[in-house]
């Protein structure tokens, strides 16, 4: 009795570990799957538009579709940096502003992430360590202005724009740019500062330093992860912007994503021409991106707990 009632156990025990352990691994293939699709739909866009940047008009249009272009070319790419000169002659009339729309894109972008680092820093230094009077209030009327859609305030900008002569250059796409990421470069920098200890600015003050001059020369360095996160937001940001470039620009200032969507002619518009654009346009997002994930990654989660 004791024998049977032993080998009953140790069966039930036995069941019970190969049913978790066939839990366990209809568990993970569920996140695999899950996983390889979120990958699919992230990745399968951008290599259906490169393979479109090199696939011949006639392949573009074939039905049923060619995943795979049986004849790539990269003459596309060498329009968008030539122009039409040596390219076929329907070419869209903004190939021409491609290179414009690029330098564009490049300087507006580098100028709004110097000029919101800087100022971001020093405003949200100031709210982390100065005793201002309603700065909580400040805070929460940061945040809710995040919440407040473009579209709302875009007729007053338009004018506001005409009235002092901004409209279609660089210094009111700056301007636009960087009031509307400032408060998200204070908000993230305020948390960031909470997070390093007092102790260090006073041991400097005692040693000499000034309050500018702590700033600088110890939490400056401290905060590293910190102003990459939002540098390389800040630029991420300024370059993908569409909605206010369209509106504010007309030819000289316009940038690449503005600039992409003109890639139409009398005879239809270019997918594959866009196509291209878009590939050139990612280019230095992905650039940054990579060279700097983990300092963003660190940057953005350093402020979310204090201590």
């Amino acid at each position: 009795m004791k024998t049977a009632s032993l080998s009953a156990l140790t069966s039930g025990k036995s069941t019970r570990r190969q049913v978790l352990r066939i839990q366990n691994l209809i568990g993970q293939a569920i996140i695999y799957i899950l996983v390889l699709m979120l990958v699919f739909a992230v990745v399968a866009p951008f290599a259906w538009m490169i393979l479109s940047s090199v696939s011949p008009q006639t392949e573009l249009s074939a039905v049923p579709p060619h995943w795979i272009p049986n004849e790539p070319t990269l003459d596309r790419y060498r329009a968008l940096f030539s122009g039409a000169a040596g390219a076929r002659a329907s070419l869209p009339a903004g190939v021409e502003k491609f290179v414009r729309g690029f330098t564009n894109s490049m300087g507006v972008s580098t100028a709004t992430t110097i000029i919101c680092v800087v100022a971001g820093s020093m405003a949200a230094y100031a709210l982390a360590r100065l005793p201002i009077p309603g700065k909580s209030k400040f805070m929460v009327g940061i945040l809710g202005s995040q919440m407040l859609p473009i579209i709302v305030v875009v007729i007053p900008l338009y004018l506001l724009m005409q009235r002092f002569k901004l409209m279609d250059s660089w210094r009111g796409l700056i301007l636009l740019y960087s009031g509307f990421m400032l408060p998200t470069v204070i908000w993230i920098m305020h948390n960031y500062f909470l997070t390093i200890p007092q102790d260090l600015e006073e041991a400097a003050m005692i040693d000499g330093c000034s309050r500018i001059g702590s700033f600088v020369r110890v939490i400056l360095p401290l905060s590293g992860p910190g102003l990459v996160a939002v540098s390389a937001f800040t630029f991420l940001s300024s370059w993908n912007e569409f909605f206010m470039a369209l509106i504010f620009t007309a030819s000289n200032a316009k940038t690449i994503p503005v600039v992409v969507t003109e890639f139409s002619s009398q005879f239809g518009t270019d997918y594959g021409l866009m196509a291209t654009g878009g590939v050139l346009g990612s280019i230095p997002p992905l650039i940054l991106a990579f060279l700097l994930q983990r300092y963003i990654v660190a940057g953005l989660t350093a402020g979310a707990v204090k201590g």
